[in-house]
């Protein structure tokens, strides 16, 4: 089966797993959403080095606990990334595009508390990522990219797939990498934010080393063109993962299509 219509037939047998009756079932849903879209904040940051587990995670965000033994940017990254996640959340039925307005609202929460300066504003000092084969463009051409980002994700909107479409809007923003810190989870924030406007489970990237290292190879391999569907592929597969995961879950307590 082609595998956009893989994730298309998953995605209608997990909504006829969505009943609003009985209540009981519902408040399940609810608390497997919660625990899924915990796991999409704590991994977000453990990919950038953050090294709170799921738990330690879950406790500072629900209990407002401090996890003795690790850094105050790490509790501090935590609770700002579930504050702009729920933030995010409140712009899922809004059908308007995603702005560049929306991008450096989602950043400044990302980065309050922890680089001030840099928090919403596009950088305007030069970039090299270690390790990676794209460096960034001049942050002179960033205003100018971001609009062009801006408007070519707009009109991809309506003749994309949303697996596509999100992966898209991923690779393309941190390929300009407008900011000086910060990118890769706005980058995930806002991937999101389309799988949840069409319908889709926020999507988890794992952070253990190999999941990792695949994430970070696909994206490289689409920014320099020696695979350019590279990274759709790795967001169409990390989609149907969270599809199953979603579907073997709920499927209990719901009716199978």
């Amino acid at each position: 089966m082609n595998r956009l219509l893989q994730l298309t037939e998953k995605l209608q047998r997990l909504q006829a797993l969505r009943p609003l009756e009985p209540s009981q079932v519902r408040a399940l849903e609810e608390k497997v959403v919660a625990a899924f879209e915990l796991e999409v904040i704590a991994t977000s940051n453990q990919i950038e080095g953050n090294s709170l587990t799921l738990r330690e995670t879950e406790m500072v965000l629900s209990k407002g606990v401090t996890i003795a033994g690790k850094p105050l940017k790490d509790h501090l990254e935590a609770l700002n990334l579930h504050a702009a996640f729920i933030y995010l959340k409140t712009f899922v039925k809004n059908p308007d595009p995603i702005t560049g307005r929306l991008v450096r609202e989602l950043h400044q929460m990302v980065l309050s508390r922890i680089a001030d300066d840099w928090a919403g504003v596009y950088r305007t000092v030069p970039v090299r990522i270690a390790g990676t084969k794209h460096q960034p463009p001049h942050f002179l051409e960033v205003p100018r990219l971001m609009d062009d980002w801006e408007i070519e994700i707009a009109a991809a909107a309506s003749s994309l797939h949303p697996a596509q479409l999100a992966a898209d809007v991923h690779e393309k923003f941190v390929t300009i990498h407008p900011f000086v810190d910060g990118n890769g989870r706005t980058a995930r924030l806002l991937m999101n934010l389309v799988f949840l406007r069409a319908g889709y489970p926020a999507i988890v990237i794992p952070s253990d080393s190999a999941s990792r290292l695949a994430y970070y190879d696909a994206l490289e391999n689409t920014q320099t063109g020696a695979q350019p569907g590279a990274f759709r592929d790795f967001i169409i597969a990390a989609t149907v993962v969270m599809l199953d995961r979603y579907l073997a879950t709920l499927a209990p307590a719901g009716q199978h299509p």
